[in-house]
């Protein structure tokens, strides 16, 4: 009651200032009811910034300076396999050097890579930064014509394949068997090792490219620089994340952390590991938000917590005016991991990124609370972006793939935090006929589980689909 009288007093200060400044025409939305204690706890939530003595450098360099500080340390291990950061870093080498020398790959040219989990993977993701490429990961489990698709919005020319996925390109583009370049490496390749140290690469260079779920149905390609990856690595190393002591268990589900999962964990974990909850879309390199989970505290919701160092963030509401603490609004998102945008997607670019008092932020879509401490709190979506098994999901890609075959209209929806299901508005189509458009144009986690076909989907007084009234999908199954 005493932050309702409290607010009731700010307006009616609020409205005397716009009555004497000739202003009383000014619409009442755009009233502010951030009260100043409010104010001061939102500035301190951002009070992030951190100097480092090191200059900000590429990722390859600071790979190569790791394997001068470290040249017989375990650089990457998978099952029975290994490596040194000196073998590692013969690999990464041999790679580069066969973009550089056969394919002749240019300073800036997206290179992508379709291999399954190995060591392999690590060769040559590096390699292609070594080589002043662009780095774009490439999924085996996609079908070929989303690979196709995704591999013309780069306009890449070269692939990195393994055996088992080199038959899921065509013959329209050039081809890198990446194993085939250690069995066929000449014996004196490391003789013309000094061509790398010409490449020309800059940490304001565009690193990689990560392809996110769009809403219009095409991937989008976020693309993220140097710089972004480094600082980010950097802000998290600040926070005493991990060190080289650390043993670090990665659970990227891409969903919310909740009381119940950090009981389950703490069940089987020792006293001295630390559970922290960690979040941050792709648009914001790695992580933007983390909060280290106390169990006493934390008994009702698991906090998405604050910024990390060099991050910072505000949460609006529909106006664009900041909230109040309880009140639910949009995360936006400014720091060292903001991305470069979307390739040739400029449109999308300008709704994402959003400049506010001379600052670039990035909007989330993420909806949250602050509460009294000035930790944020997850609230959902405020478009139909799901999460589902760790994978980030627009559901409006898949309404418009389903919508390329003779239905008239569509909703998918999730259920049960676990399924995906379909409702189609048809008379001419099977469940049959829609599952084989998916599996040939979607990846497997974004084919609904199930498919409900009705001669109508409900309608609301506004004529478009109301959710609500849709049958409940049978689950039994």
């Amino acid at each position: 009651m005493e932050k309702i009288s409290q607010r009731f007093h700010f307006i009616l200060r609020e409205l005397s200032a716009y009555t004497i400044d000739d202003q009383i025409n000014k619409p009442i939305c755009e009233l502010s009811l951030i009260l100043s204690d409010e104010k001061y706890l939102m500035q301190s939530l951002n009070n992030t910034q951190i100097s480092f003595s090191s200059p900000v450098t590429c990722i390859h360099h600071e790979f190569v300076h790791q394997v001068m500080k470290h040249p017989q340390k375990l650089a990457v291990e998978l099952d029975e396999q290994s490596l040194t950061y000196c073998e590692l870093l013969y690999y990464v080498q041999l790679v580069s050097l066969t973009l550089l020398n056969e394919y002749h790959v240019f300073p800036g040219e997206v290179v992508c890579q379709c291999v399954e989990r190995s060591l392999s993977m690590v060769i040559g993701i590096m390699g292609i930064e070594m080589a002043g490429g662009v780095y774009c990961p490439l999924s085996p489990r996609d079908p070929e014509h989303r690979l196709h698709v995704l591999v013309e919005q780069t306009q890449c020319r070269l692939v990195l394949v393994h055996d088992l996925t080199k038959f899921k390109f065509n013959y329209g583009i050039m081809l890198l068997g990446i194993d085939s370049v250690f069995t066929n490496a000449e014996t004196d390749s490391l003789i013309h090792v000094n061509r790398l140290s010409n490449v020309a690469v800059i940490p304001d260079n565009i690193a990689y490219i990560i392809f996110t779920s769009g809403s219009t149905g095409t991937p989008k390609p976020a693309q993220l620089r140097h710089k972004n990856f480094y600082e980010s690595i950097r802000s998290l190393l600040h926070i005493d994340l991990f060190n080289k002591t650390h043993t670090i268990v990665q659970m990227a589900r891409c969903e919310r952390c909740s009381v119940q999962l950090v009981e389950l964990l703490e069940r089987i974990i020792t006293n001295d590991c630390a559970i922290w909850n960690l979040c941050g879309p792709a648009e914001t390199t790695l992580q933007s938000l983390y909060h280290r989970v106390d169990s006493k505290n934390d008994t009702e919701t698991i906090p998405l917590g604050g910024p990390l160092p060099n991050y910072s963030c505000i949460v609006e509401d529909n106006f664009g005016l900041l909230v109040f603490i309880g009140q639910e609004g949009e995360i936006l998102v400014r720091g060292v991991g903001i991305f470069a945008g979307y390739l040739g997607h400029d449109g999308l670019t300008a709704k994402a990124l959003v400049e506010i008092d001379g600052q670039l932020f990035y909007r989330t879509g993420d909806l949250a609370k602050i509460d009294n401490n000035g930790l944020l709190h997850y609230q959902g979506r405020r478009d139909h972006q799901i999460k589902l098994h760790g994978q980030r999901i627009e559901l409006g890609e898949i309404e418009r793939c389903l919508l390329n075959t003779s239905i008239s209209a569509c909703v998918v929806m999730k259920w049960n935090d676990d399924y995906l299901v379909a409702y189609i508005q048809s008379s001419n189509i099977n469940e049959e006929e829609l599952l084989e458009h998916c599996q040939s144009h979607l990846p497997p986690h974004m084919i609904p589980s199930i498919f409900i076909i009705l001669e109508k989907l409900p309608l609301n007084q506004n004529g478009k689909i109301d959710r609500k009234l849709l049958p409940l999908p049978d689950l039994s199954s």
